[in-house]
């Protein structure tokens, strides 16, 4: 990869996370918040990707019961992952209704914790940017794929507060373009995620992201789920990884604008999941190929 794009190039590979991505980072900082009586009471959130594994995983092992709710067109792995870590899954027909779910458990005495749009779990994922910092002190450049924006808000708090220089990349799939669409109109929007990147699936960013991007963000830069998928395809032939799309995405972006960096430069990929089932590569193959 540095060969091809005439740089330095360095994966930060989250995919390794116990559940397969960061978002155990900030599902334990969350819980770690609470209280014990309230940590006795039980979490629920909101969730038809890696935060549900990721607040399993933390509920487990901080004694916490966790209940997900999810709409009912979550893949079937990632149901299966979630209970295997002791959660309760609840399904309903939509996403919005699987919210109205958890607002009701939280009326209940649940506490409600956030996939993205919450502080502690941006700090959680902020840890990524100090790790990436304490192996690479020459870091210049860090490409970050955009959800909800919690995990490139916290990412960047943290590397702009120890090394202001560092330019900050912002990735996203045609289709599920949130952020570009609430930088081109100042504000917040919502949006219907139609990319196959389903966990850059959110329908709106959080307005913490936004605000931080509009001052620190380098560069924004749309792909489209084709070329994150042959972006998946080197990684997995030539890394060994077994990414999805909401990571190789990344390296879409960098191929995108590898005029842009220089040969001493120091550029991070960021590699938040591998959450991506054979299912899923043969659709995709099929679409592309």
């Amino acid at each position: 990869m540095s060969k091809e794009l005439h740089t330095n190039i360095y994966l930060k590979l989250e995919l390794f996370q116990l559940t397969g991505s960061f978002k155990p980072r900030g599902a334990f900082n969350q819980i770690l918040q609470l209280t014990p009586q309230e940590r006795k009471n039980g979490v629920v959130g909101v969730s038809g990707g890696n935060f549900s594994q990721g607040m399993a995983f933390a509920g487990r092992e901080l004694n916490t019961p966790v209940i997900v709710c999810m709409p009912n067109y979550t893949p079937v792995n990632y149901i299966e992952a979630t209970e295997s870590y002791g959660a309760k899954v609840e399904l309903s027909p939509s996403l919005s209704e699987a919210f109205a779910r958890a607002e009701q458990l939280k009326q209940e005495g649940w506490n409600f914790i956030h996939p993205y749009d919450d502080p502690f779990q941006m700090a959680g994922a902020g840890t990524i940017g100090l790790e990436i910092l304490e192996d690479l002190p020459g870091l210049t450049d860090a490409i970050i794929s955009i959800g909800g924006g919690g995990l490139i808000a916290g990412i960047t708090v943290a590397i702009k507060s120890v090394k202001p220089d560092v330019n900050i990349w912002g990735v996203e799939t045609e289709g599920s373009d949130t952020m570009c669409q609430a930088l081109k109109a100042g504000k917040v929007v919502h949006i219907t995620p139609k990319s196959l990147a389903k966990t850059l699936g959110a329908s709106c960013v959080a307005q913490d992201a936004l605000i931080l991007m509009q001052k620190h963000l380098k560069q924004h830069v749309l792909v489209s789920d084709k070329e994150a998928f042959e972006a998946g395809v080197y990684l997995l032939e030539r890394a060994k990884l077994n990414t999805e799309l909401s990571s190789s995405c990344t390296l879409a972006a960098a191929r995108q604008y590898k005029e842009c960096f220089k040969e001493t430069d120091h550029v991070v990929l960021l590699i938040c999941g591998g959450n991506n089932s054979l299912q899923n590569w043969v659709e995709y193959s099929n679409l592309f190929v």
